[in-house]
């Protein structure tokens, strides 16, 4: 079953939640999620990442656009996600960044991730744990026109990990937030149009998706362009998708 991680329910249903039940369609997949997510917590069957389940150093590929890539950090090699995520995993872990800035999942998008080096480059790292975090710059007025195909390339992404020789755990990650539409980039497709579509690839694969949304949600001081999440945006990222991999098994 598709499982929502780290969405503490109060948290949920007082901040990002809200926001979304005002989009009718997401609300009826975040219903189902939320659901799914207390059943899991109840059965204690939630996936979760440890590292002496693994005889190596277990490789962590971050997929995604500029939010991942760390645009905009003054200290981008320290500060991105990928890199906070490192620190916190611990010598155990090795998580590199596969973020490409400007990215779509749609392969007919402005800038399609399939095309650049980066897809390739996670596929070779033969990692055993790949987070994807696309759709953002989906929302932009000039990739409307496919978002009809969302869900297949999306689709089709997950199924290329998931057939590497390691036979990596997929994660799907939702979108922070918009806090201003920018560059075309705007939070209602993001709410109407990618995170419903990011929940039904979720529920039909039987994927964990971490809400990045609901994390960052009532938050605009963390995005000082309203898009780019700052140092303390990335680090709640890298926290959230953290406590997501690894929480403690009961």
């Amino acid at each position: 079953m598709c499982q929502i991680i780290h969405c503490q329910a109060p948290e949920l249903l007082s901040g990002g939640f809200l926001i979304l039940m005002r989009k009718p369609t997401v609300f009826i997949y975040c219903l189902v999620s939320l659901s799914l997510w207390l059943t899991g917590c109840a059965s204690h069957k939630a996936p979760t990442i440890r590292a002496e389940d693994y005889r190596e150093t277990v490789r962590v590929a971050c997929v995604g656009d500029s939010i991942t890539y760390g645009a905009g950090l003054e200290d981008r090699d320290r500060d991105n996600y990928p890199a906070v995520l490192n620190r916190l995993l611990g010598s155990r872990f090795e998580v590199r960044n596969f973020g490409v800035s400007g990215a779509t999942l749609l392969k007919k998008g402005d800038k399609p991730y399939w095309q650049e080096p980066a897809y390739a480059a996670a596929g070779d790292y033969h990692p055993q744990i790949v987070i994807i975090k696309l759709g953002t710059n989906d929302t932009k007025p000039q990739n409307a026109s496919h978002l009809d195909e969302f869900e297949q390339d999306l689709q089709e992404m997950v199924r290329h990990f998931a057939r590497l020789p390691a036979q990596p755990k997929v994660w799907l990650c939702l979108p922070v937030p918009v806090y201003e539409t920018r560059w075309g980039i705007n939070d209602q497709t993001l709410t109407d149009e990618i995170i419903p579509s990011i929940l039904k690839v979720a529920e039909d694969n039987h994927l964990p998706v971490i809400d990045l949304y609901t994390a960052l949600a009532n938050r605009p001081s963390l995005f000082p362009d309203k898009i780019h999440p700052n140092a303390a945006g990335a680090a709640l990222m890298a926290q959230t998708i953290h406590d997501a991999l690894v929480r403690e098994r009961r």
